[in-house]
């Protein structure tokens, strides 16, 4: 398997550009970005291409520029991949609850777009029926998370749950994964029959970041939490200490070992005997 310093070379001598044409490229991009960081000099492109020297994330980037590559590719050829970013991410929980901050769908390019709108209008013919997929093929595979909340993804954010967050237990478990629509930021007065349909907000404040049902009473927001973990309202003066960052619209949770409540909530949770028994 090549190296992907050849790689690199074979590029550069594809475009026939020598070494001192890529050098002086590398100055104009780093006067541009105000940093010599980006400059590549003659004598480390030698070295990265013929020693396999792994170059400056900052010269990866100039190179990128010159040759007119993808970073994320490039950065597959050393062996980081840039797809599994969210997926390793996921596997690393965090106790506070905490937007995602990867690229969302509307960043995407129009291929990328055209190819998971495809599939997913593929997908979107067996939603209606429950069906085994096994292991996800070709149609799956690439389908985003983006499509739990449907086929418009253009104001879709991620938020976690964190795992000390117990808040909207049990409608969301603690280590969730939230879909957000940020079109979505008014909160609603009204209009559900249950707690099932009540919408659910993701909220940012100055300690960090709450997921709930809210209610504006006055110049007061108040995030109200599921009855059964047992904790108290969150009150924000509002709209000058929290911002809503829209309305939850899918999640996607992880099911296992049975969760273990806190013990407080535990207590609360535990349904009461009758006496004498």
């Amino acid at each position: 398997m090549d190296r992907p310093g050849e790689k690199l070379k074979r590029v550069r001598e594809r475009l026939k550009l020598t070494y001192r044409d890529v050098e002086q490229a590398s100055q104009v991009i780093a006067r541009r970005r105000g940093n010599e960081d980006f400059a590549v000099p003659l004598s480390r492109l030698a070295d990265v291409e013929n020693k396999g020297t792994l170059p400056s994330i900052f010269r990866l980037y100039t190179l990128c520029a010159i040759y007119r590559l993808d970073l994320d590719e490039v950065l597959g050829w050393y062996g980081v991949p840039p797809d599994m970013l969210a997926a390793d991410s996921f596997q690393l929980q965090h106790g506070a609850t905490h937007l995602v901050q990867f690229p969302r769908a509307a960043d995407r390019s129009s291929s990328q777009e055209a190819v998971a709108s495809q599939d997913a209008a593929e997908v979107a013919a067996e939603l209606d029926r429950t069906v085994f997929i096994g292991h996800p093929g070709r149609h799956f595979e690439k389908i985003p998370l983006d499509f739990l909340a449907g086929s418009d993804t253009r104001h879709l954010r991620y938020g976690l749950i964190g795992l000390a967050d117990w808040s909207m237990y049990p409608l969301l478990l603690p280590g969730s994964l939230v879909v957000i629509d940020d079109s979505r930021r008014k909160i609603a007065a009204g209009g559900w029959t249950n707690e099932h349909e009540r919408p659910i907000y993701f909220l940012e404040h100055r300690g960090g970041h709450a997921c709930g049902w809210c209610a504006i009473t006055g110049s007061l927001l108040v995030v109200q939490p599921h009855p059964a973990c047992n904790q108290v309202p969150q009150v924000f003066a509002f709209p000058s200490e929290v911002d809503v960052l829209g309305e939850v619209v899918g999640v996607a949770m992880r099911l296992g070992p049975r969760l273990a409540l806190p013990r407080q909530n535990a207590r609360a949770a535990a349904p009461a005997t009758s006496p004498g028994r």
